[in-house]
């Protein structure tokens, strides 16, 4: 009998390398291969059968369109099988641990989907009667009253959409508390260690943005920050804790000297999780903060559409809140959607969206909070922290930790490329990681250190799970520092190798192509 089977394999090669040999199909065992829909569809195929369409006179007049749209055609099997085979090339929570510092991706329990699914909640319609949506209203209301009493603010708006959204908002809510008081300013003031959508955030509400710069020890210098404030000084957008993982210790200082010259504070609540029952942000000053509720409450990325980020406002921003907002009178709950009514809303700058929010999310988020408790919310940050800092102890000798003198991180630990040999990037241990069946952390990201490499790894991570992770990045970093040239071209076992993401960033394939070309193309 030969000593070599068809597929070129041969005993002393022990495990094939599932790399070296090709299969017909281009599968892997269970991994399977997948074109693009527009390679495997064909036109005039379809799921279901329907009448030919009447023929209308057109009225789009320039824009009629004069030749088939060329959208390819599947049977219903074939569409399943599509987007399941993809699905499974997708990396999730719910397959393993996702690294990725500043985004707080932690595990979503169970509770808060089946009450997200409830009848009512699920299937509830903006315009619908008030009288027949009274229990939303409730959540809407309730969560509302959880989120003030956690920040120790005045008034929260429920209705952004999302992180960026909700900074919008809090700008929006500035720029009306200084026109109301007839102080047009031109300027906010963004810290190196502020996210990057908030310098985006000022320039779109029409400020010129300014930036502040960090101390040695990665946190803001509270001295450039006062030599800067003036009366052309809207306010400061700060991130507590920071984008290299610390808490901002001198925060209320740097309110009292905003509040001084006349501005207000914005924080950035991306990072709540670390400090949510630890730590109240009215008590430091801060006037405006968004949260992102798919972080710190444990709402899906996204929650099946809109995402949701309410902000938090100060006794001070709270009359200029956006509308609408939820009111109790008695037993009943209404929504005031009038700038004149409302104690707290009498100068409202408006709407940021049609209606009120996203109601998937405020159940999730309400059932997260009532299950946990304060004791639990406590808890949360703590353990966050906990993990945080057990990965960056775990790892400084191996990866450089630019501000790991700097005491305790909070949620997510930093490290750098520097020390990796010639050649060797923070992008050859992201793809290295790929092969070890990991979402790679942030990379590049905050701009601040070098080659940055952000890992948090929230409360919902085991210290097992933990475990492998470290030996996994320590393996993967000890090959970057040796040099192995097998690094520079993972990931090997992904179903797709490394792509030049520069150029698929700066020059796109977006060519139209009729839909016979498409198939002489083939």
């Amino acid at each position: 009998m030969s000593s070599i089977n068809q597929s070129g394999w041969k005993p002393e090669m022990g495990n094939a390398d599932d790399t070296a040999l090709a299969t017909y199909t281009g599968n892997k065992a269970l991994m399977l291969e997948e074109a693009l829909i527009f390679e495997i569809g064909t036109a005039g195929t379809t799921g279901v059968d329907l009448a030919d369409a009447p023929q209308v006179a057109a009225r789009l007049g320039n824009l009629e369109r004069h030749r088939d749209i060329g959208l390819p055609g599947l049977s219903e099997p074939e569409t399943v099988r599509h987007y399941t085979r993809l699905s499974r090339q997708n990396y999730a929570i719910d397959l393993g641990f996702f690294p990725l510092g500043s985004c707080t991706m932690k595990h979503n329990p169970r509770l808060n989907e089946k009450v997200a699914r409830m009848a009512g909640f699920a299937d509830v319609h903006p315009l619908q009667p008030v009288e027949t949506v009274q229990g939303a209203l409730g959540v809407i209301y309730e969560l509302a009253h959880w989120l003030v009493t956690l920040t120790g603010m005045k008034a929260v708006a429920m209705s952004p959409k999302a992180g960026a959204h909700g900074e919008l908002c809090g700008i929006l809510a500035i720029r009306a508390a200084l026109t109301a008081r007839g102080d047009a300013r031109s300027v906010i003031l963004c810290p190196e260690s502020a996210h990057g959508t908030n310098p985006a955030t000022a320039a779109f509400a029409g400020y010129a943005v300014e930036n502040i710069p960090a101390t040695s020890e990665g946190r803001v210098d509270l001295a450039a920050l006062k030599a800067r404030l003036g009366p052309d000084v809207a306010g400061v957008m700060i991130t507590n804790p920071n984008t290299c993982g610390l808490f901002e210790r001198d925060m209320r200082d740097i309110s009292d000297a905003v509040h001084a010259a006349g501005g207000y504070v914005y924080c950035d609540g991306a990072n709540f999780n670390a400090i949510v029952g630890r730590v109240r942000p009215g008590d430091l000053g801060i006037d405006a903060m968004h949260i992102n509720l798919h972080k710190t409450f444990s709402t899906p990325h996204g929650g099946g559409g809109p995402g949701s980020g309410p902000v938090v406002l100060s006794e001070a921003l709270a009359p200029y809140a956006p509308l609408p907002f939820v009111v109790k009178d008695k037993d009943h709950y209404r929504l005031v959607e009038e700038e004149t009514a409302g104690a707290h809303h009498g100068s409202s700058f408006g709407r940021m969206v049609a209606f009120h929010g996203q109601m998937g999310m405020f159940t999730r988020a309400l059932a997260y909070i009532m299950s946990h408790g304060a004791d639990g919310l406590r808890q949360v940050a703590e353990d966050a922290v906990l993990n945080a800092n057990y990965i960056l102890r775990s790892l400084e000798d191996v990866l450089e930790s630019p501000f790991a003198h700097s005491g305790p991180c909070m949620h997510e630990a930093l490290f750098s490329d520097n020390g990796l040999a010639d050649g060797y990037s923070t992008l050859d241990i992201a793809k290295g990681l790929i092969d070890e069946g990991y979402h790679p952390m942030t990379v590049y990201f905050p701009l601040v250190v070098h080659g940055a490499m952000l890992v948090e790894p929230t409360e919902t991570e085991s210290k097992a799970t933990l475990d492998q992770f470290i030996g996994a990045l320590r393996s993967v970093a000890e090959r970057a520092k040796a040099g192995d040239p097998s690094l520079k071209s993972a990931p090997h076992h992904a179903p797709r190798r490394r792509l030049d993401e520069t150029q698929a960033a700066r020059k796109p394939v977006l060519v139209w192509r009729e839909p016979e070309q498409a198939v002489a193309a083939e």
